[in-house]
């Protein structure tokens, strides 16, 4: 990184950067309260809500928002008239799912071959530290140019729209000229990137009922309705032969006109294994950023180990569907449960929940917001040119801050690149990539101040 005294701050800070990112990650703030102590998040909430504190954020406080989680909130006051700017993160985090298969601690900062890993380490808790750093290296040389309102949720990864409400019945509250959501990600390390578009998220919990109770398999199976099995068929009915997402009245066919995923670096990134196929046609960039894509997040049923030879009365599975922008979710969401109902064979009851929904996402690009992030992440990232990628993922409250402020020019970066592995074993932050865009995030607040 070319010499400025902005990147020589933060280059400084990072000892304590690790420091407190090792903190941070320790909360096991996963927002599944039947999973996990509350107090977790509580603990993580109040960690972030310290931070801001000592970095002298006015009104700092935690939100007890409507699905019974916290998000943090602070106001850092810059020049008198000054543009005022959103910076959001999460700290509540995806479980860490197989403990046995990470290779440390998933909730101990471990630095292993150039990386640190933890759960949360990209996502998104070095979103909050990111925010942190860009901020001290502006105090440290010249001050705040801007005002700045620090955000971080409490239930992203859960999708059950807290923040979301709370900001609909407090409209003024996150107002803003310009909103950084630091919860995207390079399309890979040391490409500096901003995220145009994301897919809209709906999940849904299909109970499939057929007996009063278990029965003997070999006493009743053949003609006794499995429920397991009906639900195998329900599920399998998602997807075409090759792959492709298949709801009944959903288009599986759009196209993405931009930045293309290279084949062969995908299975690299995806860890795809040897002679396994991709899924679905088009691009790889079609196929994870303009259409929708089916996923089935869980199934209860009896486990192999144990397992009784009965024929299973009830099973459920929890399905996720992302929806790319130009569909609707609501829509959506109706497509795929009357999909469900029709799929259920053998005359089975089934039940359909909402446990989960947002809105795609498509940034105006144009806005000159975007020149001033262009030319932060030229002088971040020396020789490289900003890129525009969509992003599979969803964060639903985008939809909701731009419907509350329309005028607000709404970018979206952040440290989850594919070598990341968010959501999966071994999550980990590149710590260069914490540091360059520490240092963009910077530059840019600087230069949007003076556009």
């Amino acid at each position: 990184m070319s010499s400025n005294p902005v990147a020589e701050t933060v280059a400084s800070l990072m000892p304590r950067a690790q420091a407190e990112l090792t903190e941070l990650v320790a909360f096991k703030s996963v927002a599944d309260f039947d999973q996990f102590p509350k107090s977790e998040s509580e603990a993580a909430a109040r960690w972030v809500a310290d931070a801001l504190t000592a970095e002298g954020f006015q009104d700092v406080a935690l939100l007890d928002t409507p699905d019974g989680t916290q998000s943090v909130y602070g106001h850092l006051p810059g020049p008198a008239g000054a543009k005022t700017v959103l910076l959001y993160a999460h700290y509540d985090v995806q479980p860490p799912l197989d403990e046995a298969r990470w290779a440390t601690p998933p909730f101990e900062l471990t630095e292993r071959d150039g990386r640190w890993y933890g759960r949360g380490a990209a996502d998104c808790k070095g979103g909050v530290l990111m925010h942190l750093l860009a901020l001290r290296a502006l105090k440290a040389n010249g001050g705040l140019p801007v005002h700045v309102k620090f955000i971080a949720e409490g239930s992203e990864e859960q999708g059950t729209g807290g923040l979301e409400r709370y900001a609909e019945a407090h409209p003024g509250l996150l107002d803003a000229n310009a909103i950084v959501i630091g919860d995207a990600g390079n399309f890979r390390t040391g490409l500096p990137t901003v995220t145009a578009t994301l897919r809209g998220m709906t999940m849904l919990r299909v109970q499939i009922d057929t007996l009063e109770g278990n029965l003997h398999s070999g006493q009743f199976g053949g003609a006794a309705p499995d429920a397991l099995s009906a639900l195998i068929r329900v599920l399998d009915s998602l997807r075409a032969k090759d792959g492709t997402t298949t709801i009944d009245g959903l288009t599986p066919d759009a196209s993405w006109d931009g930045l293309q995923y290279d084949e062969e670096q995908f299975r690299k990134d995806a860890k795809v294994l040897d002679g396994v196929e991709l899924i679905g046609d088009g691009t790889v960039a079609d196929r994870i950023w303009a259409r929708p894509a089916v996923t089935v997040l869980g199934i209860d049923c009896p486990p192999v180990v144990g397992a009784t030879p009965s024929v299973q009365a009830s099973a459920r599975a929890v399905v996720s569907l992302r929806v790319p922008p130009g569909i609707d979710t609501d829509e959506a969401t109706k497509l795929l449960q009357a999909h469900l109902e029709t799929h259920t064979p053998w005359g089975a009851r089934v039940s359909i929940e909402r446990i989960g929904q947002g809105q795609p996402f498509s940034a105006d690009t144009t806005s000159p917001a975007y020149a001033a992030m262009a030319d932060a992440m030229a002088v971040a990232y020396p020789g490289q040119e900003m890129q525009y990628a969509g992003q599979g993922g969803s964060i639903p409250l985008c939809n909701t801050l731009a419907a509350l402020y329309p005028h607000a020019e709404i970018l979206l970066i952040g440290l989850s690149e594919p070598e990341a592995r968010i959501h999966a074993v071994n999550e980990s932050v590149s710590p260069e990539e914490l540091e360059r865009l520490s240092v963009a995030e910077a530059l840019f607040l600087r230069n949007y101040a003076a556009s």
